[in-house]
C-alpha cells in the first residue's frame, strides 16, 4: 500500500512538473483509490481488505 501511494504521488508530482497541472489532493486520492482497486483485481487478496 505504501509503494501504491508513493507511485500516485510521484505522478502527481510529475504532472504538476511536466505537464503544469496545479497540485490536486482530491484528485490524487481519487486516483489512488482506483489503482489499489485495479491492483486488487490484478492479484493481491490482502490489499482487498485494506480498500473501503
Amino acid at each position: 500500500m505504501v509503494i501504491l501511494i508513493a507511485w500516485e504521488v510521484w505522478k502527481q508530482r510529475n504532472r504538476c512538473t511536466f505537464d503544469a497541472e496545479h497540485p490536486r489532493v482530491q484528485t490524487t486520492l481519487v486516483l489512488i483509490k482506483e489503482e489499489a482497486k485495479a491492483w486488487g483485481a490484478a492479484g493481491p487478496k490482502k490489499l482487498n481488505q485494506l480498500l473501503p
